[in-house]
């Protein structure tokens, strides 16, 4: 289990979100961004815009996803 903060993911905070895989992290943080979309968190409104975005056109943000996976690969498990 490997840990990784919103700020991590690209958003305002220090949220940590949990999970086995990247993809587990990377879930855990859309649903953080449309939660505080919901409750009209404007910090969070940029991340939830790009991440939108990642979800439409997922081509062209192997980028940013292969960053991730990288960047979960490095954490220290625990």
């Amino acid at each position: 289990m490997k840990t990784m903060t919103c700020r991590q993911l690209g958003g305002p905070c220090d949220v940590a979100h949990r999970g086995e895989t990247h993809d587990d992290v990377i879930n855990a943080q859309d649903q953080h961004l449309k939660q505080a979309e919901k409750e009209g968190d404007a910090a969070h409104q940029p991340a939830r815009d790009e991440m939108k975005a990642r979800w439409r056109h997922p081509k062209k943000s192997l980028g940013w996803y292969r960053d991730m996976k990288a960047a979960f690969a490095a954490l220290p498990e625990g």
